[in-house]
């Protein structure tokens, strides 16, 4: 998203990060299967004045442009780099609706009630993703239906629980799948239970985030790239921003950045742990993808380890665990390919074609970061793990939050800036990260393993029972009589008594 800085970059980065642009466009769009050129937008070189200014050209900065421009406001978007160059432009495209807090923890939280609303608007988020991500408004989008979530345990219990919870709480479309189902999808014994949301979707998330940024243009907002912040000004009526050559005043400004916010705004930057997800895509697999992989929706596990949905026909994308440390993406390609190898033997080892990574900004609650700091000046950040949809519903409900009033902002009170522990967080979050899928890896193992044993148990008894129908079909064995009670015995005879006298 955007990028502060200090000082002018020189010529050489500027001309370094262009060229990285280009490349990351380039592999994206190899990705979609198209060569089509990505949009271009001007640096701010002359002073402006608008209603709304929006520091961040990711998902939620750019659905705030959209919906206030098209409810009639003057907005400005400044990136620092270029639209959706970070983590915005940099995942698996899954729609659908929630948080990234498990359910019952928001209820334990904030009630039921609270929750109840919350995930309404979760629910309009994905609603206005859809109507945004269609053909007619965003050619080659590439919409596809159904999201599985599938357990790394077996947990039939938990699972009707949660579905009723989902479905008669929160009326949320949903289906469980017992164990055969999921297998009879996804050739792989890993996986045990899953729930299905059938209007859960997926779409190419780079078509989308470009796509928002041309919808925006087209309803009168001015996006700036190559347009870092230097300084922002948040006090009177009329705010202000300085850039390094021009100034902006507005009078909301809506910070939707993340990690990357830099030292003019390193107090919310701070409250965000950076976290990197790599993905990648696969060369054609042919027939036997089909052969190992019948869903053709998105699969995420329960453990939020893996994450992989078909594309192209025969490719095959996956997102890596997480990790707090960056690193160059191609690193990561052998990892990702031996872990599809892990879940799907038959497989083999696949080719990778493409590697790619991103940063997210993790909030220490789990929740995003939406709402009002100060007066006209707003926040839409910490959407790491918490998906497209939540992002879309940010940026709507600050757009109407300015412009109609809408207070429903306060339901994210509760989940306030929280520091998030700098260096010694980003340690901490890493052996985390490490000790949960360590432990979900344990589980996982133990719940294959009682498997087998009960599938091993169940054989055993079929054959004791073929045993004894086979030997019950034949003459019955000869065996002694039962021993009769003591009662039923013979008394023994007192013998004659030859000694006795007359």
């Amino acid at each position: 998203m955007s990028e502060t800085s200090t000082a002018k970059p020189s010529a050489a980065k500027t001309s370094a990060a262009k060229t990285s642009a280009v490349k990351t466009s380039a592999v994206k769009a190899s990705i979609a299967g198209t060569s089509e050129p990505q949009p271009l937008h001007e640096r701010l070189s002359f002073d402006l004045d608008v209603d709304i200014a929006v520091v961040g050209a990711g998902l939620a900065g750019l659905t705030v442009a959209l919906e206030a421009a098209r409810l009639g406001a003057s907005v400005a978007v400044l990136e620092g780099r270029h639209v959706g160059w970070n983590a915005s432009g940099h995942q698996l495209g899954t729609v659908m609706p929630g948080y990234g807090v498990p359910i019952g923890d928001l209820i334990a939280r904030i009630g039921f009630e609270d929750t109840s609303e919350l995930w309404a608007l979760s629910k309009q988020g994905a609603e206005f993703v859809r109507a945004t991500a269609t053909e007619q408004l965003i050619p080659g989008i590439a919409p596809s239906e159904g999201a599985l979530e599938v357990s790394n345990v077996d947990v039939g219990d938990q699972l009707i629980s949660r579905l009723q919870m989902l479905g008669e709480d929160f009326e949320t479309e949903v289906e469980g799948w017992q164990v055969d189902r999921v297998r009879a999808e996804l050739k792989t014994d890993r996986y045990f239970h899953g729930v299905y949301y059938p209007k859960a979707f997926q779409i190419d998330g780079r078509k989308y985030v470009h796509g928002l940024a041309a919808l925006a243009r087209r309803a009168g907002a001015r996006i700036f790239e190559d347009t870092p912040v230097v300084s922002i000004d948040p006090s009177g009526i009329r705010k202000r921003i300085v850039t390094p050559s021009a100034r902006l005043r507005a009078s909301h400004i809506v910070l939707a950045g993340n990690v990357h916010l830099g030292a003019t705004l390193r107090r919310l930057s701070e409250t965000l742990l950076p976290v990197w997800r790599y993905g990648a895509v696969t060369a054609p697999l042919g027939d036997r993808l089909g052969e190992t992989i019948a869903f053709r929706g998105s699969v995420a596990d329960s453990d939020g380890i893996d994450h992989f949905r078909v594309v192209d026909g025969d490719r095959l994308m996956w997102a890596s665990p997480e990790t707090t440390w960056a690193a160059r993406p191609d690193r990561f390609a052998t990892a990702i390919q031996r872990r599809i190898r892990t879940i799907f033997p038959s497989l083999d080892k696949v080719e990778i074609s493409e590697v790619w990574g991103g940063a997210i900004g993790q909030t220490v609650h789990g929740m995003p970061q939406i709402g009002q700091l100060r007066r006209g000046l707003w926040v839409a950040s910490g959407f790491g793990r918490q998906g497209l949809n939540t992002s879309a519903m940010a940026g709507q409900l600050i757009a109407r939050s300015i412009l109609w009033g809408d207070e429903r902002w306060r339901l994210f009170s509760p989940f306030e800036l929280v520091w998030a522990g700098g260096m010694t967080g980003r340690i901490a979050g890493y052996a985390i990260g490490q000790w949960a899928r360590g432990s979900a890896a344990a589980a996982g193992t133990l719940a294959r393993y009682r498997e087998r044993a009960r599938t091993q148990e169940r054989i055993r008894e079929a054959r004791v029972a073929e045993a004894n129908r086979q030997a019950g079909s034949g003459p019955a064995p000869l065996r002694p009589p039962p021993p009769r009670p003591r009662s039923e015995r013979p008394q023994p005879t007192a013998p004659a008594n030859s000694g006795e006298g007359g």
